[in-house]
Formats: structure tokens, C-alpha cells, sequence
């Protein structure tokens, strides 16, 4: 890809509020030798990334690089669409997740997508339906899983008089924060997000970003974002995706004040992408 301009200082993007990241010797989550195929295309080539266990990981790069193609290979998602396949391994836990039943699979590794998608039912039907179909509520007891799930979310106490109401009348931001909660009904241990933010306002965005440096006390989450600032805020770890390549994947502060790669720096910088 062409790079274009004059050669510029690095302008540093500030995380000083996240903790060092701490190394464990297994990691929650490793994808080995990763690639992926839509039919005769190469998407994804040799992907190798490790996730550690409740760390924010950010996945950047320009449009069509294929992050979002491998965030929807972590849980199988990918698995939906035609004439696809992927060969390398993926671990949950030490455990390749194509011999896990995909059902369950995907109750341990949640996802929101990129525009909020409540179902068609109200606030309340909405975030007990997972914990529902997987035989996770005792009789008395989904008032409380869905209490649970809605403060978890920060969103407990602007819906809790309105839980019968449609979920469609919540704002952008609140249905958001709906399938946020609606994921974490089910206890998932990782909780990926493809770009959750870009249709929303700033008011909302900060909410969620607050909202995910929370919850990673809880769970391990994954989260695809164009927005650079974003990645900087939230992120212990980041990895830069170019060309269905992963490029570069270090420490946050890393990859934004000092990246490894000229390829890194050139699209941290503005210089393409």
C-alpha cells in the first residue's frame, strides 16, 4: 500500500491510566496458524495472538484488513456462512474450540455486534432469553439474573421501572448496553466486540468504554475498533491488522508511542488507512 507525505513525529496517545499487563504462561484464549478462506479468497494469513485472562485486547487497522473476520472466527460465528473454512487452532483454555459443542462454545465467548440488535421483546425477554434456553434459571429466580445482568451493564437503573417495555424504545446507546447485558446474562468468560461504538454518540461511547474497563474484572474481552483514541483508552494489549496480516501485537502504550513496525507507525500516524 502506498504511503503518502512527509515523515512526521509520532504523536503519543496517552493510557496511563492501565495497569501494566500481566504475562501468564496459558493464556485464556491463543489462536495458532490462523487462516481463513471466503471460497478461493485469503482472508486471514498465519494469524498467531494470545489472549491473557481479564485484559482488554483492541484490534485496529483500516477497513477490510481482517479483524473483524477473526473476531468472528473466536466463537464460530464465521461457521454460519457459505463455502468458508479456516484451518490453523484455536484454544479456550488449552481446548481447541472446533471440539467443543458450538452451543456452549458461544455461552463461554459472548458477542455484540457493531449495531445494537435487541430482540423483538421487551427489556426484561430480552435478557433472560439466554440464561432461559441454556437451563440457567431456578424457578424464582429471573429477576434477579436479569437485575444482575442490567447492573453489570450500568444500565439497571434507567430501565428498571420500564422492564416490560419494548427494548426498541431505549435510545442507541441504552439498546447497546441492552445486548451488552443480554451477553453477560449467561456468565460468558470472554466477550467480544465488533466496533460496538461507531454508530453511536460520545455520551454513549464514554458509557461503554467505562463500562468495559469494569467488566474486565469479570471476563476477558476482545474488541474491534477503528477509532484509535478508543483502543488507547481501554486497551491493556493491541494488535494492528493490514492485508489479512497480523502486523504487529505488543502492549498498548507500546504500539502507539514506540511501535516495532514502520507499517504501524505509518497508519497510527495518519499516513494511510
Amino acid at each position: 500500500m502506498a504511503v503518502t507525505g512527509t515523515q512526521t513525529p509520532m504523536t503519543p496517545i496517552s493510557t496511563e491510566h492501565k495497569a501494566p499487563v500481566a504475562q501468564s504462561s496459558t493464556p485464556k484464549m491463543r489462536a495458532s496458524n490462523v487462516n481463513f478462506y471466503y471460497g478461493d479468497f485469503k482472508a486471514l494469513h498465519d494469524i498467531n495472538l494470545s489472549f491473557e485472562a481479564n485484559r482488554i485486547t483492541a484490534l485496529i487497522g483500516p477497513s477490510g484488513c481482517g479483524k473483524s473476520t477473526f473476531l468472528r472466527n473466536l466463537n464460530r460465528i464465521n461457521e454460519t456462512l457459505r463455502n468458508t473454512r479456516i484451518e490453523g487452532e484455536i484454544t479456550l483454555d488449552g481446548e481447541n474450540i472446533l471440539d467443543k459443542d458450538v452451543t456452549e462454545l458461544r455461552r463461554r465467548v459472548g458477542m455484540v455486534f457493531q449495531r445494537p440488535n435487541p430482540f423483538p421483546k421487551s427489556i426484561f425477554e430480552n435478557i433472560i432469553y439466554g440464561p432461559k434456553i441454556n437451563g440457567m434459571v431456578k424457578r424464582g429466580t429471573a429477576m434477579e439474573v436479569v437485575e444482575k445482568s442490567l447492573r453489570r451493564a450500568a444500565l439497571w437503573d434507567e430501565v428498571k421501572d420500564k422492564l416490560q417495555e419494548s427494548a426498541y424504545a431505549l435510545s442507541g446507546g441504552q439498546q447497546q448496553r441492552l445486548c451488552i447485558a443480554r451477553a453477560l446474562a449467561v456468565d460468558p468468560e470472554i466477550l467480544l466486540l465488533d466496533e460496538p461504538c461507531s454508530a453511536l454518540d460520545p455520551i454513549a461511547t464514554a458509557k461503554i468504554e467505562d463500562l468495559l474497563i469494569t467488566l474486565k474484572e469479570q471476563c476477558t474481552i476482545v474488541i474491534v475498533t477503528h477509532n484509535m483514541q478508543q483502543a488507547a483508552r481501554v486497551a491493556d494489549t493491541t494488535g494492528f491488522f493490514l492485508l489479512g496480516k497480523l502486523i504487529e501485537h505488543d502492549k498498548t502504550d507500546l504500539i502507539f508511542k514506540t511501535p516495532a513496525r514502520k507499517e504501524t507507525e505509518d497508519y497510527i500516524t495518519g499516513r494511510f488507512g
